[in-house]
Formats: C-alpha cells, sequence, structure tokens
C-alpha cells in the first residue's frame, strides 16, 4: 500500500508543478502585454516630437524613422496580445519605408508620420484596455 501512496504524491507534486507553470506562463504575457502598452506610445510620442524639430533636416529625419521602425519591430516581437503586434509591425513597416531625401519629403514625411501614429495609438488604446 505504500508504494501506491509514494506514487500519488509524485503524480500531485508533478501536477503543482505543472500547473504553476503554466500560471506563470499567462503572469509573462500580462507582463509582455503591459510592458507593450507602455512602450508603444512612447515611441510614437518621441518620434512625433523628432519629426517636428527634423523638418529641415532629412537625414536625420529619416534616421529617426528608422529607429523608431526598429524600436515597434522590438515592441511587435515581444508583445504578447496579436493586436498590438499586428499595429506595431505595420506602423514599423510604414515608417522604415518613408523615404527622406529632400525638405519637401520631410514635410510630407511629418504629416504621414502624424495620421499613422494617430491611428496607431487608437489601435493600441483599444488592445491594451481589453
Amino acid at each position: 500500500m505504500r508504494l501506491h501512496k509514494s506514487r500519488f504524491l509524485s503524480l500531485a507534486a508533478f501536477s503543482v508543478v505543472v500547473l504553476a507553470a503554466a500560471g506563470c506562463g499567462e503572469v509573462n504575457q500580462t507582463i509582455d502585454k503591459a510592458q507593450a502598452c507602455l512602450e508603444a506610445p512612447k515611441i510614437v510620442t518621441e518620434l512625433g516630437a523628432q519629426v517636428a524639430k527634423l523638418t529641415d533636416d532629412p537625414q536625420a529625419m529619416d534616421k529617426a524613422l528608422d529607429d523608431a521602425a526598429a524600436k515597434l519591430n522590438d515592441v511587435a516581437d515581444s508583445a504578447a496580445n496579436t493586436t498590438l503586434k499586428e499595429a506595431s509591425d505595420n506602423l514599423a513597416a510604414t515608417l522604415s519605408g518613408i523615404s527622406v531625401q529632400n525638405v519637401n519629403d520631410a514635410v510630407d514625411a511629418a504629416q504621414k508620420v502624424a495620421t499613422d501614429s494617430a491611428a496607431y495609438l487608437e489601435k493600441v488604446s483599444r488592445a491594451c484596455t481589453n
């Protein structure tokens, strides 16, 4: 009879470990989502401020767009939420696709960043409140 009790205790201990590990996964996803919800708006806000200052410096604006795209890709990679991931990937692709060669391009880029960032922030807000 002792042998059966020992197996039961081992099985019970294993079950507790598996359930605890599953719970940790959910906690990690919640933390990843919370981090993405904090980081994404910060990146876009910083980009907006930089773009406003760099309309006379096309090369610096082009670099700022690429840097923001890379940061958004990092957010997308770590986001546990599909909506956050897709929205971050899409804005990153848009920013990477903007080419700023001259002052006219810089003005156009600033307008596009403002419009696309507002739409992105709306998606992030919806995803983060669910």
